[in-house]
């Protein structure tokens, strides 16, 4: 009598056990679906960000542009002036 009382009272810790880690599991599975949709978030904002990035240099390479030439006109002689 005391053995079988001892293997349904295993039977019953096992299950308890069990049930504790299928709800773990669980857990863990919705935190991991969450910090994977986080992962994806930040992934997306830094191909903003680069991009953004990428534009700002084509801007500041245009503005280069502009302000060489702007130089290069500035420096052009007058051909109406006398070379000396």
């Amino acid at each position: 009598m005391f053995g079988r009382r001892l293997l349904i009272h295993a039977w019953s810790s096992a299950k308890e056990q069990f049930a504790a880690l299928v709800a773990e599991r669980d857990r863990l599975q919705g935190e991991c679906e969450q910090l994977r949709r986080d992962l994806a978030n930040v992934r997306r904002q830094r191909d903003d960000a680069i991009e953004t990035l990428l534009e700002l240099r084509a801007v500041v390479a245009s503005f280069y542009r502009e302000r060489a030439i702007v130089r290069a006109r500035a420096a052009e002689r007058d051909p109406n002036a006398a070379l000396n």
